[in-house]
């Protein structure tokens, strides 16, 4: 039997890759569910693991996939909404057909920082990634991302924000010139940019040289 924490991440993964194909980030299912850290996702993602609910799928970071739902579970067409965190719950209400189209703004680079975006095209994406506030898409340039699951060719989706916390996956303006896509830390009076590629070097920069222009809300794969 399944906690409802459980319930939550197991339905939550499910509606994610049915309406993408893609696995949620461990800070995605984090704040669905409303946890103060990835520590307590890594305990439920272990859970289902161990009751065969879900299995990891080998060489590719934060892939997961759903072998069985428990018998009551439901949808997103028909949500349980009193046993569900809000931030889910918002989620799993819309149907997974529904699209809303958001501004592509280029290419941004996952390695080295590159000129600062440009282009206004739209792009359609499914209405069950994207959560409140206000977003746009990118598409991933560069491998130096590939252990947090962010390919070269993805489409990040990047909810519009200007500050950051710690841990969270960011595009920072550098300089005003050049862009990125990194995890966001603070090292004494200096702000780090690391790169989830262990052949890549954490990038560090001044406080005043670094603008936050988002934070990574969800990504499409195409094949």
């Amino acid at each position: 039997m399944l906690t409802v924490k459980q319930r939550e991440l197991l339905q939550f993964i499910d509606d994610r890759l049915k309406a993408s194909g893609v696995s949620p980030s461990f800070d995605e299912m984090r704040e669905a569910l409303e946890l103060k850290s990835k520590s307590g996702v890594h305990r439920l993602i272990s859970a289902l693991e161990e009751r065969q609910f879900i299995r990891r799928l080998p060489n590719r970071a934060r892939a997961l996939e759903v072998i069985k739902m428990p018998e009551n579970a439901v949808s997103a067409a028909a949500p349980v909404i009193g046993t569900i965190a809000p931030a889910l719950r918002a989620q799993v209400q819309m149907a997974a057909n529904d699209t809303i189209e958001i501004p592509l703004h280029g290419r941004i680079a996952a390695g080295t920082p590159i000129e600062a975006l440009q282009g206004t095209e739209g792009f359609a994406v499914p209405a069950a990634l994207l959560g409140p506030g206000e977003h746009y898409a990118l598409e991933v340039s560069g491998d130096s991302m590939v252990e947090e699951g962010i390919l070269d060719g993805d489409f990040a989706l990047i909810r519009k924000v200007d500050v950051a916390r710690e841990g969270e996956i960011v595009v920072a303006l550098i300089d005003d010139e050049q862009a990125t896509l990194k995890t966001f830390r603070r090292e004494g009076q200096m702000v780090r940019l690391d790169p989830a590629n262990r052949m890549y070097e954490p990038q560090r920069y001044r406080p005043e040289q670094v603008r936050i222009q988002g934070r990574l809300a969800g990504l499409i794969r195409r094949y």
